[in-house]
């Protein structure tokens, strides 16, 4: 008998204490819907990672051949700037070049005109100077024809020393004095450039000769000059007056 009164006993608080267990759920519960919302606590989603090896290697080839692909296009802008920079320098090194050419060249051509004018002036100078009595010679050579002409007027045979005698002294005399001013003349006139010449015997020559007269003569060669009728003179060498003679003309 008081085996099953404890059982009973036991029984009876186990289904006490599950009642009570059953009336706090059942006031959580309820006090669970009565809390409103914005007093709920938030619920933290979480994010799944999902790692693959495949995925990261493929990501990491395509941000590779992005910045390849960037890389490549730099360098080609690049060149293509150090391109056309490089194309422009060339045109002004060109431009540049030609410039000097075309100065050099009209350097060359000032030096070359510069000495020209040099040479020239220097010629004309010493012509100047050479010629500058030229028109005075030309008058002084008549006088020295005449003297010339009194001279030849003399006959040879007077002026011989055997000859001499009181009748031809004073002659002798005044041959031998205008021999004597002729000579010193002409030994003057030859220290200023100006000389005479005498082409007896010569061959014509139609730059330093006049021919007056030609005439056949066996006994001398053809175009010789065979008789001067008046003696020719050169001032510096250059033709003032040309000698005139007779030439020879067989043919």
């Amino acid at each position: 008998m008081l085996r099953q009164s404890i059982s009973a006993t036991s029984r009876a608080l186990r289904s006490t204490a599950r009642l009570g267990t059953q009336r706090q759920s059942a006031l959580r519960l309820t006090q669970s819907f009565q809390t409103p919302i914005a007093a709920t606590r938030p619920i933290a989603l979480r994010t799944r990672w999902y790692s693959s090896e495949a995925g990261t290697a493929k990501k990491d080839g395509e941000a590779s051949a992005s910045n390849g692909d960037k890389t490549n296009a730099a360098e080609e802008a690049k060149k293509e700037g150090e391109g056309e920079s490089l194309e422009a320098l060339k045109k002004q090194l060109e431009q540049k070049e030609a410039e000097v050419r075309d100065l050099k060249d009209r350097f060359l051509r000032s030096v070359a005109d510069f000495r020209n004018l040099q040479d020239r002036t220097q010629r004309e100078m010493k012509a100047a100077r050479d010629f500058a009595i030229q028109q005075f010679a030309k008058d002084l050579v008549e006088s020295v024809d005449n003297f010339d002409r009194a001279l030849s007027m003399v006959p040879p045979e007077k002026i011989k020393p055997e000859q001499a005698d009181e009748s031809n002294k004073d002659l002798v005399s005044l041959y031998e004095g205008l021999k004597m001013t002729e000579s010193i003349l002409m030994q003057t006139l030859k220290k200023h450039g100006l000389e005479r010449f005498d082409p007896q015997g010569e061959v014509f020559n139609p730059n330093e000769h006049e021919a007056t007269f030609m005439t056949a003569m066996q006994d001398q060669e053809n175009n010789t000059i065979m008789h001067v009728q008046q003696k020719g003179f050169k001032l510096n060498g250059r033709i003032l007056r040309p000698a005139k003679v007779g030439v020879v003309k067989n043919k």
